[in-house]
Formats: structure tokens, sequence, C-alpha cells
């Protein structure tokens, strides 16, 4: 398969759509007059050409991780759905969002893969819906709570705070956040992947996993419990632990600094796998980055790299691990 190459072209957005909206229908058992439809549109414009060509590169490279990724959006559009319609645990907020088809997430998926725009996104709308505070992708944002304790939000995150019945809870919905809490004799919880984190101490991390969180501790001490009916882990500075819905690994000992560097805008790693590379990447690249290769996810990664360049980020992990990278307009990237 060769890379898409540079079009002399132009292809408005109206285009595009129309492209995508044919890929999707010549996918699906067209008709005849389906294909008459298609034959005339395609012969209509050059530009028609051109579009249709790139969504089918697309199509090629993503069509397994689009039907995922619309499947993750249609279980997302339920929650949502239900979310609007019950009250929210940790907000009164009511926000006016559209009501989607699950139906149309497989073609809403292609459209967002291929960079069109990130509008269609119901697990962030999920995610986003009651909370409080929001970083946008590559933003690292600092905010001060009521009880004048400190959260540093990482790249495209979210939290919902509620001071209420003599505790201090904060619930990170997405993304990862840096608390550094104020001693008010409240005790001040951070609820994440179903597990919490109770303050013992001052600084500390909390970053959500695909089946949990992960806990670095700065300074001080906190204290980690995977369910509430589990026992609970102290960690002290310069410790880190996972967990998931059942239990809590073992204290590992970390540079913590080191780890945490992404508030100064650096990334670093040490034999860390590419897709939890890529992952922590996406954060700051305002789009998508897929990584279709499996084995290529599995490789692992050393280095110190500026997150304010996602781009220089993945021209030095090319130049190391060694891979494909396609793009497309703009606001998607494929590596293979």
């Amino acid at each position: 398969m060769k890379a898409p190459s540079d079009f002399t072209v132009m292809i408005t957005p109206q285009q595009r759509d129309a492209a995508l909206s044919w890929l999707s229908v010549l996918h699906d058992r067209p008709s005849i007059a389906d294909q008459a439809r298609f034959s005339r549109w395609l012969q209509a414009d050059p530009a028609h050409a051109e579009a249709y060509a790139q969504a089918q590169v697309m199509w090629e490279l993503s069509e397994e991780p689009a039907a995922r990724l619309a499947q993750e959006d249609a279980t997302a559009l339920d929650a949502l759905l239900k979310a609007m319609d019950a009250p929210a645990a940790f907000s009164t907020k009511r926000r006016a969002l559209p009501r989607w088809s699950a139906a149309l997430a497989m073609a809403a998926c292609l459209v967002l893969m291929i960079g069109v725009g990130l509008g269609w996104q119901p697990q962030r709308w999920v995610d986003d819906f009651g909370a409080d505070y929001v970083s946008a992708s590559g933003q690292v944002r600092t905010v001060t709570l009521a009880d004048q304790s400190q959260v540093t939000l990482d790249a495209d995150s979210a939290i919902a705070v509620r001071f209420a019945d003599g505790e201090r809870h904060v619930q990170l919905r997405r993304g990862a956040a840096f608390f550094q809490v104020s001693h008010t004799g409240e005790p001040f919880v951070v609820d994440g992947g179903r597990g919490e984190t109770r303050v013992l101490g001052t600084q500390f991390e909390v970053r959500l996993q695909p089946s949990g969180a992960q806990v670095t501790v700065l300074s001080g001490r906190v204290g980690v419990k995977a369910a509430a009916d589990l026992p609970q882990q102290i960690l002290t500075a310069g410790q880190r632990v996972s967990y998931d819905q059942t239990r809590t690994t073992a204290p590992a000992t970390v540079d913590s600094e080191n780890q945490l560097a992404w508030r100064q805008g650096w990334l670093n790693y040490y034999r860390t796998p590419l897709a939890d590379v890529i992952s922590d990447l996406s954060r700051y690249y305002p789009g998508r980055i897929v990584v279709l290769n499996d084995q290529l996810a599995a490789k692992r990664v050393s280095g110190s790299f500026p997150s304010k360049d996602p781009q220089a980020v993945l021209a030095a992990l090319k130049s190391v691990v060694g891979f494909e990278q396609y793009q497309a307009l703009g606001r998607v990237i494929v590596i293979r």
C-alpha cells in the first residue's frame, strides 16, 4: 500500500463529507440505483474522485479500528443518554446535547478517523457531562478549588468536584490530574476507575487507565483502594501503584519527579510500550493517533520528549523504532 501523497486538487469539506457518505453506502450492498448515482457524482468533478480516493485509503488503513471505535462510541452514547436522564452524582449541570442514534456510530467514527473534525466523540461527552473543570488537547491547566487545594489537569482531562457532608470528593472523569491538597481537617478523596485515593499527605497524581487507575506520590502519603470493600494500600513519597476492579498492585519505587514532568512540558519514559507512549502523546495532538500493528505497539522505548510538539516526538520515535506513518487531512495519524 502506498502512503497518501500530496494532492493539487482542492477538496471542500462538503465534498469530503459526500465521499464518506458514498464510501459507507458502497460498503453496504448498494443498489443499482445507488451505483448509478455514485457514478454520476464521481464524474461530476475531479475533486470528487480525489476525495473518494483519500477516503478509500483511510478505510483500508482503519476499517478494523473504526469498527472497534464505533462500538465504543455506541456504548458511550447509551451511557450519555442515560446520564442526561438521571441526576448527576457530582454536579447539577444539565447541558443541551443532541440525541444521536447509535446506528450513526460507524459512519461518524470513520468521519472522525480521517480527521473531518472532533465534534463526534460520545465518550468525551460522557466524561465532560457534569464535569466542573476540563482541559483541552495540548493544554495543561491548574485550577484552585474552594478549599484552596490546587489541581493540575494533564492535557485532555476532566474532573468533577463535590464538597459536602464533611468530605471533599473529586472525581477524575478523564485523563490525569496532580493534586496539592490543603489541610482543612476534612477528608479529601479522589475517585477514579471505580477505586479511590484518600489523602493522608499532600502531593500526588491519579491517572486513569483502561481497567482502573495509577497513583504516583510526590510527597506525603495516600491510601489507595481498588474498591470500597477491598483493603487500603498506603503509599509514601516516590511510590506508585496501579489498581483495577479487583486488586491493587504492590507499591513500586519510582522517580516521581521524573514521572510527573508533564507538568513542566516533558514526557519521560523508560522501557515503556509504544502504545502507552502514543496514548499519552495523543492528549497533546488535536486529532487522533492510531497504531494498527500490535507487535509494534508492544515495543518498548525510552526517552524524554517535549509534549508541546507531538509531530517532532513521532519523528524521533520513527527514527528509533521504525514504522510507517500516514497523515490524512491534518487530523489523524496512522502508524503501522
